[in-house]
């Protein structure tokens, strides 16, 4: 096989500008994932540092890969391999273990706080985004983010009661997840978009309704999290594996809201 038919492979099967999402490639990302997340856990523990310091200060590097995202949907950035999947993932998280890195060599040498560090490189990397993101419709933002802070506030409540949801990082994994499911709810049901995964699409489909998504999200969220704290005991790899939970929950969801936001 040439180099040509390798490129012709990777593109037809793994480029979302060609196939979307297919039970094929969600598989092969899942693998790449796992190892990505077994190397970034050795990173960790190399540069002695807890992946739950970086629950904050990721947020803003997560806006700008899903904010990128979100512009190329609405027509704003060019449709390009470097600004959908796999592409927009691999550059954010190439820039996120770089900043990471450097940041912890500076706060090394100045003492300074490679959390704030990371931070404001963040938000420095958003700012072209948010000036390029126009027309945000509002009512999109109250059908979003009413469900989502709705269902917030009751788990928080709940977890005034149960331990699992009272550590604030678990509440925040599941928070993300919501934000996801209400986006991809109202998205759907309400705007004729489609749902691109192929387990969540497969369950949409049979209950004709997108607002299968909270259940699923609950029910798959909360078992994980549960297991993690009761049988993870080292702590490097169990915050490793609520953060990376915690981006496959956020980077979608702002993804899906912005998108809907701006093109509605």
């Amino acid at each position: 096989m040439g180099i040509d038919s390798i490129i012709q492979y990777i593109q037809e099967n793994f480029v979302y500008l060609h196939p979307g999402y297919t039970t094929y490639n969600t598989i092969v990302f899942g693998i790449i994932l796992g190892l990505v997340i077994l190397l970034i856990i050795r990173m960790f523990k190399w540069i002695d540092k807890d992946p739950k310091d970086l629950f904050i200060p990721l947020i803003p590097f997560i806006f700008f890969g899903s904010s990128a995202r979100a512009l190329v949907d609405n027509g704003i950035y060019p449709l390009t391999y470097a600004l959908v999947t796999p592409g927009i993932y691999i550059l954010t998280g190439l820039g996120t273990v770089f900043t990471l890195l450097a940041s912890v060599l500076i706060e090394r040498k100045t003492g300074w706080d490679y959390r704030y560090i990371i931070f404001a490189v963040g938000v420095v990397l958003c700012i072209p985004n948010i000036y390029y993101t126009q027309h945000i419709n509002p009512l999109i933002v109250f059908q979003v983010l009413g469900p989502w802070a709705l269902l917030t506030a009751i788990f928080y409540l709940i977890g005034r009661k149960w331990s699992l949801l009272k550590d604030k990082f678990n509440l925040g994994v599941l928070s993300a997840h919501l934000l996801d499911a209400s986006s991809t709810f109202i998205a759907v049901d309400y705007y004729g978009y489609g749902e691109q995964h192929v387990l969540p699409n497969a369950l949409t489909q049979l209950a004709d309704s997108a607002i299968v998504m909270y259940p699923l999200k609950i029910a798959v969220i909360l078992p994980a999290l549960y297991i993690i704290d009761t049988y993870v005991e080292d702590k490097t790899i169990k915050n490793m594996l609520k953060l990376a939970i915690f981006i496959l929950g956020l980077a979608p969801g702002i993804r899906n809201f912005l998108s809907l936001a701006m093109g509605t």
